[in-house]
């Protein structure tokens, strides 16, 4: 139970830290602007690798999760637990940012800014950088060590910093689904579910063609 408490925590730190960075941002005439936006996500990823990587191995993502289960590292018995936890910790984080910016109407949900299919496209490249760098610097199936935290945070933060313009630079399906079933913007979610998942199956597919034994098992 330490560790679901640990990958609901997680979660809701990075979902109310980055969502309500969006909202500040919208609400105060882009006083945080994008580079710090992505900034905000970058660190906060970071800071929750460490503070919570050695306990459930800082997932905080069911992208990231599914890929370790993928990749043989992480037991079948806990993914659903895992992703149970952090959709919640998403939802709650969400909840807390419409109690504090019950005005604003997307309350930093991803949504595309060109076609379903541009986003799509774009959210699974996204998903498979990112699982890639993880798979290849976590131990096991945890996100720990001295670099990692700085590594995967690197990661999120130049992704949302060319690609938060034009989808949001999800990269996770809970910190999508927490703010878009809080504020009802339901329309596009399906991308910020599938394409996470598929870039993960991506680079798992290729982790194994380059680190085939470094990667799985």
């Amino acid at each position: 139970m330490k560790r679901y408490y640990a990958e609901f925590l997680g979660t809701f730190i990075l979902v109310f830290a980055g969502t309500a960075a969006i909202v500040v941002n919208d609400l105060h005439g882009g006083v945080i602007t994008h580079l710090g936006i992505a900034f905000v996500f970058g660190l906060v990823v970071s800071a929750m690798i460490y503070t919570l990587g050695d306990i459930s191995g800082a997932h905080i993502n069911p992208a990231v999760t599914f890929a370790f289960w993928l990749a043989g590292r992480f037991p079948g018995k806990d993914v659903t637990p895992y992703i149970i936890s952090q959709v919640l910790g998403a939802i709650a984080a969400s909840l807390l940012v419409y109690l504090l910016f019950s005005d604003h109407q997307t309350l930093g949900a991803t949504l595309p800014a060109g076609s379903d299919t541009q986003s799509f496209i774009l959210e699974t490249i996204l998903a498979f950088i990112l699982v890639l760098a993880i798979i290849n610097v976590a131990t096991g199936a945890k996100e720990k060590g001295i670099m990692a935290g700085a590594a995967i945070g690197a990661v999120v933060a130049f992704e949302a910093l060319f690609a938060g313009p034009i989808t949001g630079a999800s990269m996770n399906p809970a910190r999508s689904i927490g703010p878009a079933l809080v504020s009802g913007h339901l329309s596009s979610l399906w991308i910020y579910i599938a394409a996470p998942l598929s870039g993960a199956f991506i680079a798992i597919l290729s982790c194994k063609c380059i680190r085939e034994k470094d990667c799985c098992g």
